[in-house]
């Protein structure tokens, strides 16, 4: 199982950024999926969860600002964010929790990461 982040980039304060985080392998069930972020010198935070049926999480710095989205015909994870902040800045990591087929053909249950993805705010 793989997952493939893209969106990231650089943005003035006040601008909007879209993430995209894509699954693929021999995947049977995805269930929760989200973003954690990490800046320079601090610890990986929480930033946004979505369940399998749709239910949602943000942390309390980015609600009303950041939007956590599903497409699961697709394996994807979205993550819409506005009016961002120069405290944004962070690298992004997706994850996804995930049913799959391993090479000796059993199911096996696992949390899988992204690459991460860059965000820059400047103010």
């Amino acid at each position: 199982v793989q997952l493939q982040a893209s969106g990231g980039g650089l943005v003035q304060a006040g601008g909007s950024l879209r993430l995209s985080c894509a699954a693929s392998g021999s995947i049977s069930r995805i269930d929760n999926m989200g973003w954690y972020r990490q800046a320079p010198g601090k610890q990986r935070e929480l930033v946004a969860t979505i369940t399998s049926g749709g239910r949602t999480n943000q942390a309390d710095s980015v609600k009303g600002r950041f939007t956590i989205s599903r497409d699961n015909a697709k394996n994807t994870v979205y993550l819409n964010m506005n009016n961002l902040k120069p405290e944004d800045t962070a690298a992004y990591y997706c994850y996804a929790d995930v049913l799959s087929l391993n090479v000796v053909g059993e199911w096996v249950a696992g949390k899988y990461w992204g690459q991460g993805t860059q965000v820059t705010v400047s103010s």
